[in-house]
């Protein structure tokens, strides 16, 4: 056989998986910066996009200035201010956006906001996320079946990000509603119909980082984000059943059949990562 049609192996496909997870921004980037406080980074100009007359009705200033010796964007919120004011001046941003074509799709969900010590201090719309350049948190279940088969799912064709590809047993955002083990719970039962108390030997396996551009906001997004993967076994007589539409269907695949679907990019990326750090590479 030729060897440019070889299949892929797992390896090469590790590789390169690791490089696009780790990738630096396609234009420069500028530190957003809300209550004195560096929460995320935008794309340089990117906010000279939006009619700031909306802030402003708000009394938000939106400037370009220097911080930490570059130039920054901030969002003038007093030092200080609560949570409570940082998101409503978030939220506002975040709709400018929205009402300008220059976020992504618009979820009605809040994300946690933090700032360099990792202390939340306020929520945004997830649409807004990517272009805002602020770091996000997610989730992802591996679940086995008795016999070492590998649960997965088959993401909806209506879902808005990488619609069609293979997954693990349950991947979601970590809402800021919910700490790690809620999001875990929450995400678990909405995707799978599993309650995480029924599964066996249920414990944390590592996690993944992400730091990558996006597509979002004619490309002007960039995705950082720590995903917390755990492992589990699904009881004999169990089967995970999709609770809100978001799923087309499950199998139960041997892990070798799952490594070379994962290398042949049947999988998201995300979610062949998590394979992998299941498997110990």
């Amino acid at each position: 056989m030729n060897a440019a049609v070889q299949p892929r192996s797992f390896g090469d496909w590790l590789a390169s998986a690791r490089q696009a997870a780790q990738q630096p921004p396609v234009q420069p980037r500028q530190a957003l910066v809300v209550a004195g406080q560096v929460v995320g980074s935008v794309a340089e100009g990117f906010l000279n996009k939006i009619g700031r007359q909306r802030l402003l009705d708000k009394r938000y200033k939106l400037s370009n200035n220097e911080h930490s010796g570059a130039a920054a964007w901030h969002l003038e919120v007093p030092f200080g201010a609560s949570v409570d004011a940082i998101t409503d001046a978030l939220n506002t941003l975040a709709a400018a956006l929205r009402d300008e074509g220059l976020c992504g799709p618009w979820r009605d969900e809040q994300l946690a906001v933090c700032n360099p010590v990792g202390e939340v201090v306020g929520t945004v719309e997830r649409g807004a996320v990517r272009v805002l350049g602020i770091t996000t948190r997610a989730v992802h279940l591996v679940g086995l079946a008795p016999d070492g088969r590998m649960w997965v799912q088959k993401r909806s064709m209506t879902k808005p990000n990488n619609p069609g590809l293979w997954d693990t047993l349950m991947g979601g955002m970590v809402s800021a509603a919910d700490s790690l083990p809620q999001a875990l719970a929450r995400e678990t039962w909405e995707e799978a119909g599993l309650h995480v108390e029924t599964l066996v030997g249920l414990q944390h396996g590592g996690h993944v980082d992400f730091s990558r551009p996006s597509r979002e906001g004619d490309g002007a997004g960039y995705m950082r984000e720590r995903i917390d993967w755990f492992r589990a076994q699904v009881p004999e007589g169990m089967a995970p059943e999709n609770q809100d539409g978001e799923v087309e269907r499950f199998d139960l695949l041997p892990l070798g059949t799952v490594r070379e679907q994962v290398a042949q990019g049947l999988f998201t990326l995300e979610a062949g990562l998590v394979i992998a750090g299941f498997l110990g590479l």
